[in-house]
């Protein structure tokens, strides 16, 4: 280069730095060294500049994906054990409501007197009574029955022993009027949330969903949660729709929770869409979320370089052979990176499942950071130097880019 041009890139270089430091260049706000120049009191990041947090980097590789697998999906069907397989049996409780009605073969006993001659029918019906908080009801000359959980079989089996010896052939029939011990509860994202009676004929899932107006959210966004018994599970709400089997009998103190599961990631750097997006379907892969964020930016992104961070159970790092302390209550920080230039990541990728939060970011290829730089550069050597000095900044640049 002559020393003409030498000049002249000097120029260029010193009226950047200059300009770089005026305070008459146009700004939204005060820069960085003035906020932290005036703060009152500063708590700086270590001298060291070492990152903030720790984190591990793992490449996506076929090993790696073996220990997160496509989908977690919980199922009612293997859930729940022998329950799920038949109705429930409906044991009388506290509170249930029952009427007694008493038989005896031939006028003249304890409940049929002499006079009403033979007739057909010959029983009386005692008045409803409610099923005490000791679980007892009482029937004359029986005494206090137990009936909290008892079937009604059972119940009307003791109170015919209990006659056998006063009553002429006596039999005993208990209707239950309410009840308020095998009821079900429905919540969360339903038209009609409330407490529904399980009748003996058998409820399942769906059918209590129904009774409580349908859900009110999207189906793809829905998820049912099933408790019953300490054991909890969730599953997509189209799921309990494509597979019968899921579609389980719901027992007596059964808690149904509807919730609108809106899951999301965020999407940084050289994608075609930047921000918030919504998973939408009941899974998403990472070459999924890639094409919902816009894919890769032609001019700028790196293929090369295609990271997602999540927080990851320490327990899954310890099989794969990291060392890494199980400290971290939610998870500790990892950054997945794909090489999204080799034909078969693309595989891999379809396999590899988002989770809600996941942060998606795309790396600026080299060439795009010459490219603002050099942007920087003919901003303002523009009108003050000639072509020498755009060739020079150029050969500047791109020797800044490689050191």
């Amino acid at each position: 280069m002559g020393h003409a041009g030498w000049m002249l890139t000097s120029g260029a270089m010193a009226a950047f730095v200059g300009l770089s430091g005026c305070t008459a260049l146009p700004r939204s706000g005060p820069d960085d060294t003035l906020i932290r120049k005036q703060a009152t009191l500063y708590f700086a990041a270590a001298a060291d500049q070492k990152p903030l947090l720790n984190y591990a980097l793992v490449d996506l590789t076929p090993t790696v994906l073996t220990y997160f697998p496509t989908s977690k999906v919980e199922s009612f069907s293997r859930g729940f054990g022998a329950t799920k397989r038949k109705p429930p049996e409906l044991p009388l409780g506290s509170g249930d409501v029952v009427a007694v009605t008493i038989f005896e073969s031939s006028a003249g006993g304890l409940f049929i007197p002499a006079e009403s001659g033979t007739r057909p029918g010959n029983y009386v019906t005692l008045p409803q009574q409610r099923v005490d908080t000791r679980g007892m009801i009482s029937v004359p000359y029986a005494g206090e029955v137990p009936a909290a959980g008892r079937l009604p079989a059972a119940v009307e089996a003791d109170i015919r022993s209990r006659l056998a010896d006063r009553a002429i052939e006596p039999q005993v029939v208990i209707n239950v009027v309410t009840s308020t011990s095998s009821q079900a509860a429905v919540l969360g994202d339903v038209n009609g949330a409330a407490r529904f009676e399980v009748t003996a004929g058998g409820e399942r899932v769906l059918d209590l969903i129904s009774r409580a107006g349908g859900i009110s959210s999207p189906s793809r966004e829905t998820t049912v949660t099933l408790q019953r018994n300490g054991t909890t599970a969730t599953v997509p709400f189209d799921l309990l729709l494509e597979k019968p089997e899921e579609n389980i009998f719901v027992y007596p103190g059964d808690t149904i929770y509807a919730n609108r599961d809106r899951r999301t990631f965020l999407a940084f750097g050289a994608s075609g869409l930047n921000g918030r997006i919504d998973f939408e379907e009941s899974n998403l892969t990472l070459a999924e979320a890639v094409g919902k964020a816009g894919g890769l930016l032609d001019a700028r992104a790196d293929p090369g370089q295609v990271f997602l961070y999540r927080l990851v159970s320490p327990e899954v790092l310890a099989k794969i052979g990291m060392p890494v302390a199980a400290k971290a209550t939610g998870g500790f920080p990892v950054i997945f990176r794909v090489d999204m230039r080799d034909p078969s990541t693309y595989f891999l990728a379809q396999q590899f499942a988002m989770q809600d939060k996941d942060i998606l970011y795309v790396s600026n290829s080299d060439s795009t950071e010459v490219v603002k730089f050099l942007s920087v550069i003919n901003s303002v050597s523009s009108g003050v130097a000639g072509p020498a000095v755009d060739i020079a900044s150029g050969r500047t640049a791109v020797n800044i880019i490689r050191n």
